[in-house]
């Protein structure tokens, strides 16, 4: 499990990601590069990590479940996630 401070900043950074995202948008049509480089440089998308739902690892990470590898094999064996199965040939 990864460290509580780690997961709380990446939260902080999806709030102010959600928060400014307008703005930003607004910014960047109008061409206010200057206004844009006053917003706080974690209010740009770019800045997110993609990390586990349940335990908040940042590696192994699949995108469909949001879950790290770990997770997703632990809740597949135990039938959690429906419609997944082993493969078996």
């Amino acid at each position: 499990m990864a460290r509580k401070s780690v997961i709380a900043r990446e939260t902080k950074r999806e709030r102010l990601v959600n928060k400014y995202a307008e703005l930003r948008k607004q910014l960047k049509e109008e061409g206010k590069w200057d206004e844009l480089d006053k917003l706080p440089r974690n209010s740009n998308k770019i800045r997110l990590h993609n990390r586990c739902r349940l335990t908040g690892r940042p590696k192994g990470y699949m995108r469909q479940f949001g879950l790290c590898r770990v997770k997703f094999r632990e809740m597949a064996l135990d039938g959690k996630i429906p419609g997944v199965t082993k493969a078996s040939w």
